[in-house]
């Protein structure tokens, strides 16, 4: 199939130069872009960090900028959002590019631009690579990583070479792939899009994406539909495809401007079971699957399955599942890891739900790094129906989150006091976001964290220590009489930062011998844990806080995401400290104190 680039629909004269649609996504890029490049240039820290925080603001909103501006909305009353800031998104909305970012790489060195796409390589590190080693690209980096001439720069060493060639080789072999939030993003407004075609009755995001992964790929995208020509129109003439990779009568595949690739295909009803089925995958999961039909002289594939040329299944995928014999398995499932054992010995979890969550364990305000009060926090959690929130700020020690003192926790105490006498149907939790320093240390003094409800302990410094250090760290912090939760607890951000090297294992083992809970951070940049530690755990009979980290109103939203990385982990609603009602969560809570 010939491959060609995506034209305007009928519709649009050719004359007229079309603006193609924005997403926050591509907003929040250009912002972190201009936060870079402006760090590289010492610019104003106050500035860089104004930038920073509007892409994070903006990744989170749950509307389109590009709605609210066509609804008249002002955007200064964002938070943190000012006219200058306003102005730029308006701009960026409205004709798809960032004069101020156009200017920033024309008077930055292209070498720069191109180290900055490596994960874990901030502004600073790649100036002083640049300006010492002369170095123009990730490829003259990992050469002089494995000559060994960065250990000898000021501020690197031994450590940070094999570190470089590690997120060289991560790159190579994520390219191309998006987190599941952004790729959210993306998927959601398609599917939408696709439902308005004519004789449509079913759109669903199958593959990862399905199957909650923390990176997709792809999106391959099923329809049923009366015919299949009005949904093809209707894709490929989408105003986000940059370009026509190839096109039939019943599937095409397009790369949108973000370099997504989706797939749609139009399948018959009676095949839409195990095209769904197949295409979700993984593969090593329908690969036992169909082996298994094999033995029973079946053959399965994305039309149905048969015996002979007879189809006895496929409709659905609970049909693919029953004609070898097993119940449904649930997408986050099918890894291959057990599952179809499960199933054949009737030992399939009933995995967790976004609605058995009662509570949120992890928050932040303004009083530090979060962008809103304590009490918007605590009434947009109760608009999402949770009953109970727990602020838990950064700690001291973390100047750049501008973490609270002793003195400023207590006044929060006292606000939480008084705004529990006030609020209705949600309770505020008080709590703290405790740094474990290097020796094993929390950063506050016994006596504070005693007077808490909940004590989240985190690692935030020093993820260079060696294995038993590391490891040696966390579990004296664990056995501190007020711990309570190990946040976030490998320390990765996705595609940025590589976990810090820990004996997962040996801290699950301790957490069961210390009665306390890990949890499962849903920020989409972390969910962490992986979902082997998350099953492991669970295995241990150690619980699982699934929490948000928000930092903002809109980031309870997260929370989806990390429901998602615990159905991969098979936790069930009982594996989860904060479905529980607050009376049952304080008892257990009460235990860990």
């Amino acid at each position: 199939m010939r491959v060609r680039r995506a034209t305007p629909p009928p519709h649009t004269p050719r004359d007229v130069k079309r603006v193609l649609p924005v997403h926050n996504a591509d907003v929040a890029t250009v912002f972190e872009e201009i936060a870079d490049l402006l760090e590289i240039e010492n610019a104003n820290p106050f500035r860089v960090r104004a930038y920073r925080n509007a892409a994070r603001l903006i990744g989170d909103l749950n509307r389109e900028l590009s709605d609210m501006l066509a609804g008249g909305a002002d955007l200064t009353e964002l938070p943190g959002i000012g006219a200058d800031l306003a102005g730029k998104i308006q701009e960026i909305v409205t004709t798809g590019k960032s004069a101020m970012l156009v200017k920033l790489r024309k008077r930055t060195p292209p070498a720069l631009i191109e180290l900055l796409k490596l994960p874990g390589l901030g502004p600073k590190k790649v100036k002083t690579l640049y300006q010492e080693l002369d170095i123009h690209s990730i490829e003259q980096l990992a050469r002089a990583a494995r000559d060994g001439r960065i250990r000898n720069v000021h501020g690197f060493g031994a450590r940070s070479e094999a570190k470089i060639l590690e997120a060289v080789a991560a790159q190579a072999g994520s390219a191309g792939r998006f987190k599941l939030a952004a790729a959210a993003q993306y998927a959601e407004r398609l599917v939408a899009y696709l439902k308005a075609a004519p004789g449509v009755s079913r759109v669903i995001v199958a593959g990862s994406f399905r199957r909650c992964k923390e990176t997709v790929g792809d999106l391959d995208i099923l329809v049923t539909a009366k015919r299949a020509a009005p949904v093809m129109e209707r894709f490929v003439s989408y105003d986000e495809v940059a370009e026509i990779l190839a096109q039939g009568t019943t599937r095409a595949t397009v790369l949108l401007r973000s370099k997504l690739q989706v797939d749609v295909r139009v399948v018959a009803e009676e095949s839409y079971g195990a095209a769904l089925h197949y295409f979700t995958g993984s593969k090593s999961h329908n690969i036992a699957l169909r082996k298994m039909g094999q033995e029973m002289g079946l053959k399965i594939n994305e039309y149905g399955v048969f015996r002979g040329k007879r189809r006895i299944a496929g409709a659905t995928e609970e049909s693919v599942y029953a004609s070898v014999g097993l119940p449904y398995i649930e997408p986050e499932l099918r890894e291959n890891r057990g599952e179809i054992e499960a199933a054949r010995g009737g030992r399939l979890p009933k995995l967790v739900e976004f609605g058995d969550l009662r509570g949120d364990l992890h928050a932040h305000t303004r009083a530090t790094d979060g962008r809103n009060t304590v009490r918007e926090m605590a009434e947009a959690a109760k608009a999402r129906g949770l009953e109970y929130l727990a602020i838990t700020e950064h700690s001291r020690r973390l100047t750049v989150a501008r973490g609270l003192t002793p003195q400023r926790l207590l006044a929060q105490m006292d606000e939480i006091d008084r705004l529990n006498a006030e609020l209705k149907g949600v309770t505020l939790l008080k709590g703290i976001e405790v740094d474990i320093l290097e020796d094993g240390a929390l950063d506050l003094p016994d006596d504070l964290l005693g007077r808490l409800d909940v004590v989240v302990a985190a690692v935030h410094s020093r993820f260079d220590l060696s294995r038993d250090k590391q490891t040696a760290r966390i579990l004296k912090a664990m056995d501190h009489p007020h711990f309570s939760i190990l946040a976030h607890p490998s320390g990765r951000l996705i595609e940025q930062r590589e976990p810090y090297d820990v004996d997962m294992p040996r801290l699950i083992r301790h957490a069961r011998e210390r009665g306390c809970f890990l949890e499962i951070n849903a920020q989409p940049d972390r969910l962490d844990l992986l979902d082997i530690y998350i099953q492991m755990a669970k295995e241990e009979g150690v619980l699982l806080a699934v929490s948000s980290d928000a930092h903002s109103v809109q980031q309870f939203d997260y929370l989806r995401f990390g429901i998602g990385q615990a159905r991969r982990g098979w936790l069930e609603k009982d594996d989860v400290v904060n479905t529980r009602p607050l009376k049952e969560l304080r008892a257990l809570l009460s235990r860990t104190l």
